[in-house]
């Protein structure tokens, strides 16, 4: 990647240059330390939930409480990022990107503490919420600061640095979570949590303003959120958006049930099973990278869903009559390979559909799987998490079908 045109490319059609488009200019090392600061930030959303599920059980245990609600933890956090990305968004188009990140991360801070001296798990299911609405601030702000700054191929080209780089997040979380918990118990994850979060708002004083006063939007900021109403009224991106929202919400009842399975069922430790839900995210990453070698690219949807649903039909026989850790294991390679074909192709398609209205389109689509998610995640817990988690995939996989074909038929070819 050439940084030097990358950072010469900064924005410049505006009315005003930002503190840091200047700030990039006059200081090209100035990018790289943006670049850190925004994985840093990205990763907190994927921290907020798969750090803690290896602990998952032990909480059950502590708390005194039943597998659904322990796992509504999940879900509030879920609930939290969808709601926090949603309202966000306007009022850091209002406000400035800079004081809502510090707002955010200081409520995340405020939460995770509090979470550890939760008294009961509904308590501490209070202050999933609120972490999940202070982690979606660096959640949504990593992808809106990129385009404040840059526009064409150099955003396409730090954003894509910034996956790449942050990819790593989800496949370190449960392993990070794994070994805290083991070593310091359930109460340590948090506080790693909150120390993650103290650097980002230590550092954030250092971060130059990314929107300028001069393109900021004028008057309440709720009436900026009128431009949601027009993208939900629009039904190839909606279309889209629950292609991937359905698929995302696949990936997070996984989450949810796979510590009670391999933990509870197949007898792996905190640690353990954290490694395992690590090599597993690989297989995703695997999925999206190949995804953009597919012309046209919604060629990969149908294939990733198809592979998706393949998989689904293993697992729901082998969750209910082989009972093999290694058998459930080859055939969530096989799900989670064809949700990474699913994921950069859904992704690419609906912003592509709804790319006049960017921000709130990144928004809609940022919280279509939490949403799904929330419903699914306390879903796979009900009677035998076994037959539940079955019963969960093979609905949302046929529903995934229905929108990759609603998919091929709406959307143009992106890549040929």
């Amino acid at each position: 990647m050439d940084t030097q045109k990358t950072i010469s490319a900064v924005t410049t059609a505006t009315a005003e240059d930002s503190p840091m488009s200047s700030k990039l200019k006059a200081t090209p090392k100035y990018y790289w330390f943006v670049v850190t600061f925004l994985v840093l930030m990205s990763a907190l959303g994927s921290f907020v939930n798969d750090m803690y599920t290896p602990a998952l059980p032990a909480m059950c245990r502590f708390f005194g409480c039943d597998i659904p609600v322990a796992q509504m933890g999940l879900t509030m956090g879920m609930i939290g990022l969808a709601v926090g990305q949603l309202v966000l968004g306007p009022v850091s188009d209002r406000y400035g990107r800079k004081p809502v990140l510090i707002w955010s991360v200081s409520l995340f801070i405020a939460a995770a503490v509090a979470s550890i001296f939760s008294p009961n798990i509904h308590v501490f299911n209070g202050c999933r919420l609120f972490q999940g609405i202070g982690a979606s601030g660096g959640y949504f702000l990593a992808r809106t600061i990129p385009a404040d700054i840059y526009s064409g191929r150099p955003l396409a080209k730090l954003m894509a640095l910034i996956g790449a780089i942050n990819g790593f997040a989800p496949a370190s979380a449960p392993v990070i979570g794994g070994v805290t918990a083991d070593a310091f118990g359930w109460k340590g994850i948090f506080v790693v949590l909150a120390l993650f979060a103290l650097i980002i708002l230590v550092v954030a004083p250092f971060v130059k303003e990314s929107l300028s006063a001069g393109r900021r939007t004028t008057g309440p900021w709720w009436k900026s959120m009128s431009g949601y109403l027009v993208l939900l009224r629009n039904r190839p991106f909606m279309i889209h958006v629950c292609f991937k929202g359905l698929a995302l919400g696949l990936l997070f009842a996984y989450i949810s049930s796979s510590p009670f399975i391999l933990q509870t069922h197949y007898g792996l430790s905190q640690t353990i099973y954290g490694v395992v839900i690590g090599c597993n995210s690989l297989f995703v990453m695997a999925g999206s990278l190949l995804a953009l070698r597919f012309k046209p690219l919604k060629k990969a949807a149908v294939i990733g869903a198809w592979i998706m649903a393949g998989g689904v039909a293993c697992q729901a026989v082998a969750l209910y009559a082989i009972h093999d850790m290694w058998v459930f294991e080859a055939c969530m390679a096989v799900i989670l390979f064809g949700l990474g074909l699913i994921f950069t192709t859904s992704n690419s398609l609906a912003m592509n559909e709804g790319r006049h209205k960017a921000g709130e389109a990144s928004a809609i689509l940022g919280i279509s799987g939490y949403i799904v998610g929330a419903v699914a995640s306390p879903m796979v817990g009900l009677g035998n998490v076994m037959h539940s988690t079955a019963i969960t995939y093979i609905v949302l996989s046929l529903l995934v079908l229905i929108f990759a074909h609603a998919t091929r038929r709406l959307a143009p070819d992106l890549m040929q």
